[in-house]
């Protein structure tokens, strides 16, 4: 399966709206390639997740793996999961502040008000449906996600500009009180 291309922030396709797959399309050689191309492309750049339109197909889907992230290495493991058309609901008032990186916007933090519980309704990549809750970081991590597939990056939603900072910023100035901040969500919501 070969690694594809990472778009970066500034290419139109980022700022698209990705299509909904019909089930025929789903099940489709093509579709199916390119889930499986995500996978790999996710896992080589140590992502948390990726959107379709990050590799530049601009279709309603996303995969999301946390297993002992180097790149994250505070975040709780999370199975291998391929949504296709999710959508994703608050099911709280309640938000926490994360800190978030982007594949899309490499060498870039800042810090994005995420919902701490949210529902997420998909279909699998066979079709089968999807319904499930997350909570806490990993609900951050769907959030991000989900949003690329409406053409929003994590810099959109920064409130705050003096939290934008780089990689080597982030480790040396924030990393440490965000990964108490995170630990503490972790242990309230087990994700």
């Amino acid at each position: 399966m070969p690694l594809r291309k990472i778009a970066t922030i500034g290419h139109p396709v980022l700022r698209q709206v990705a299509r909904a797959l019909s089930v025929e399309e789903i099940s489709s050689y093509e579709t199916q390639t390119l889930i499986d191309d995500m996978i790999e492309t996710m896992r080589d750049a140590n992502g948390a997740g990726i959107a379709a339109n990050q590799v530049y197909a601009p279709v309603q889907i996303c995969v999301i793996c946390i297993e002992n992230n180097p790149r994250y290495p505070y975040k709780p493991n999370f199975p291998l999961t391929v949504l296709v058309n999710p959508l994703v609901e608050a099911l709280t008032i309640e938000t926490f502040r994360n800190f978030e990186g982007c594949l899309s916007v490499p060498n870039l933090r800042g810090e994005v008000e995420r919902f701490t519980h949210v529902r997420v309704r998909a279909v699998d990549r066979n079709g089968g449906p999807l319904d499930f809750e997350v909570k806490g970081l990993t609900a951050g991590t769907f959030q991000h996600e989900l949003d690329h597939l409406n053409g929003k990056l994590f810099v959109d939603r920064v409130t705050d500009t003096t939290t934008l900072c780089t990689w080597v910023e982030f480790e040396r100035h924030f990393q440490a009180a965000f990964v108490d901040r995170a630990k503490a969500l972790v242990a309230k919501f087990g994700q």
